[in-house]
């Protein structure tokens, strides 16, 4: 069981690279970022395909009996068609969300197979899940403060500029074109990061049977946060907002997030 643990953490982290990966392709249509995503995800299917393969031929089952193994069978079966239209149909926004609904449904299926099979290894899964879903959340925080302080310098260079002072310490702080890009790629990073740990969260309450609330004051900042900054992809990207704008909002999202970690944290039920 032990063995398995590692295999179930190993397809995860597996997924969650080919779902960033996804992620920044949709975003800044990078064809090198969609091709690792690509492989990456077919290693995760040819995972899933030897489990369905040792349980039809040597356990002789199908894994539709019970709901717990349907929902094996659903990943895998998104999976191969998200694997499909991204080879066919070159439509980035289809593959993603198929691939996080999918990831969605994996999850589900793994937790709730090691809180019915492995007993004492299945606590310790559980909580490995707990400590990915805080520590991702923490890192893709990191890069959203990156984020911010790429934010701060293109407004304190623009000012600068501006004024026509303190010319000499311009070239510190970078071209303001770089650093438009530079906040807007770790932004891009740190969504998907964002969205993967709020979907470990969400499904490591409902196995765990942990007092969940949705109308829990962090769980509610948290959605807040990533609906902030997929707006601010959106803006970016749809109505190509550059410049002192996005910068100003990028900082106010921000401080929102700090609002949410900071005070939220304090008033929730459930999260430190």
């Amino acid at each position: 069981m032990v063995e398995l643990k590692w295999l179930y953490e190993f397809i995860l982290m597996i997924y969650g690279l080919s779902l960033m990966g996804y992620f920044i392709d949709f975003v800044q249509d990078n064809r090198r970022v969609n091709r690792t995503a690509f492989w990456l995800l077919s290693l995760v299917w040819i995972i899933q395909t030897v489990f369905l393969f040792y349980e039809v031929f040597f356990v002789k089952s199908f894994p539709v009996v019970s709901l717990n193994d349907s929902l094996f069978f659903y990943s895998w079966v998104l999976v191969s068609i998200s694997l499909l239209a991204n080879k066919l149909f070159p439509v980035n926004f289809i593959v993603f969300f198929t691939n996080v609904f999918s990831f969605f449904i994996l999850l589900l299926y793994l937790l709730s197979d090691a809180q019915r099979n492995w007993q004492a290894h299945a606590v310790q899964f559980v909580h490995e899940i707990v400590i990915a879903h805080v520590t991702i959340a923490l890192i893709s925080y990191g890069f959203f403060t990156l984020s911010f302080l790429l934010s701060v310098m293109y407004l304190i260079q623009y000012q600068l500029i501006k004024r026509k002072k303190g010319l000499k310490w311009m070239w510190r702080f970078a071209d303001l074109n770089q650093l438009d890009n530079y906040a807007f790629k770790t932004v891009t990073i740190g969504v998907p990061l964002l969205l993967i740990a709020i979907i470990l969260g969400i499904v490591w309450a409902y196995v765990s049977d942990a007092l969940f609330y949705w109308v829990d004051l962090k769980t509610i900042g948290s959605f807040f946060v990533l609906a902030v900054y997929i707006i601010y992809l959106a803006i970016r990207i749809l109505k190509r907002y550059r410049g002192r704008a996005i910068a100003m909002y990028n900082t106010v999202a921000f401080l929102l997030l700090l609002i949410n970690f900071f005070l939220f944290s304090t008033l929730s039920k459930f999260h430190f």
